[in-house]
């Protein structure tokens, strides 16, 4: 295990919470469905190219009667960014060492009227310190009632924290979860941030706040929708967009870049992509 500094353990140990939080609350949803359903969690090492200890982190997926797949992952790593990717990072240019901890979560559901959804938040050392992440919601089958819901979530999020920031994040989220090539937005949007360095506590308490308010938003939007009717027609909309889903993630999602240069394990790199999908 990488040793770790006071800021380093404080942000580990909430996002490891924030993991168990939200699994427990995803079992209860496939409980009052029926379901037996549970997270099967894996546990990975990364070495580092010399052979010493990388970190490592914590795999957690579940297949169930409402989420269809649903992974949840955890990691804490360090080392060295190798070749040019470093320069691409905030704060490695000059030097390459790097340390990484966050939570990352991805839900494909059953039903098609219940949104896909995204949540990352994590904290990077570098030269520098910062935070990132947010989240973000991907119907299908769009409701204004639940965009509305989760929204209002993320923007009682951002308010305590500073007057402009769910302006001014929410508006990121729209740039950055954008398909150039079907020139469509990948979802109905959220928040994004990233580079939130200088005050620890502050930003620090403005990445707990983001998880709360997920926890708070999308357990009640799955339970709203959960038991809807759906069509073949429905189910094909639900596919296709999963399609567009996982083209993001491949080709312009950084976190999947980050975890692939980094020696990352690869299921967990792409438990983001859905167990089933398809291209017109």
């Amino acid at each position: 295990m990488i040793e770790l500094d006071t800021q380093q353990a404080q942000a580990r140990v909430w996002f490891e919470h924030l993991r168990d939080l939200i699994c427990a609350e995803f079992v209860s949803i496939e409980r009052e469905a029926g379901s037996d359903a549970d997270f099967e969690y894996t546990p990975w090492d990364r070495p580092n190219p010399d052979g010493s200890p990388g970190g490592g982190g914590v795999r957690g997926v579940m297949k169930g009667k409402v989420f269809e797949k649903v992974g949840v992952n955890v990691s804490t790593v360090g080392g060295a960014f190798e070749g040019e990717f470093g320069k691409t990072i905030h704060g490695a240019a000059e030097d390459p060492s790097f340390f990484a901890t966050g939570i990352s979560l991805v839900a494909h559901m059953a039903n098609p009227h219940v949104p896909a959804v995204h949540m990352n938040t994590r904290f990077l050392v570098t030269t520098k310190r910062w935070f990132g992440g947010g989240a973000d919601l991907n119907p299908p089958l769009p409701y204004a009632e639940d965009t509305a819901d989760f929204h209002g979530a993320m923007k009682a999020a951002c308010d305590p924290h500073g007057a402009d920031y769910y302006e001014r994040y929410s508006k990121w989220a729209e740039d950055y979860f954008y398909i150039p090539h079907r020139k469509v937005h990948r979802g109905v949007g959220g928040i994004f941030c990233d580079h939130l360095e200088g005050d620890f506590a502050a930003n620090f308490a403005f990445i707990q706040d983001i998880g709360r308010g997920f926890l708070d938003a999308f357990p009640r939007i799955v339970r709203r929708r959960r038991n809807a009717d759906f069509t073949p027609a429905d189910t094909a909309q639900m596919l296709e967009w999963r399609g567009r889903y996982a083209e993001f993630n491949l080709v312009y999602d950084r976190g999947t870049l980050f975890g692939l240069k980094t020696g990352g394990n690869i299921d967990a790199i792409l438990m983001s992509l859905p167990p089933l999908a398809t291209w017109s």
